[in-house]
């Protein structure tokens, strides 16, 4: 019976990763800006590798391993943000404008 639910907890951990992984990646292609495109790969990504690596450390159990995936986890989590507000910095004082509506009307788009 645990072993079961074990085993579910990990399927369900490993759809949710790819799941937000997917979503991240379809954001990073259609979203128009890099301002956006900074916000969807930082959140969506990190919680799709946070679900992700979850899943490796319940499948893992108590091993020594489960602890380096377990800091490989937080790792993610202080990176990932930290990387897309830099890029986004970066972005801003560049002079990189953030994408309006009104900049397709200007280019003629719809």
């Amino acid at each position: 019976m645990i072993e079961t639910l074990r085993f579910w907890a990990i399927v369900v951990l490993l759809v949710g990763g790819i799941l937000f992984t997917f979503v991240s990646a379809v954001g990073v292609i259609r979203l128009p800006d890099v301002y956006s495109r900074a916000h969807t790969a930082s959140q969506t990504d990190t919680l799709g590798a946070g679900l992700a690596l979850a899943a490796v450390a319940l499948a893992l159990g108590w091993q020594g391993a489960t602890i380096h995936t377990v800091l490989l986890l937080f790792f993610v989590f202080i990176t990932n943000p930290t990387a897309a507000h830099a890029i986004a910095r970066a972005a801003a004082e560049t002079g990189v404008k953030p994408w309006t509506a009104d900049t397709d009307e200007e280019v003629g788009e719809k």
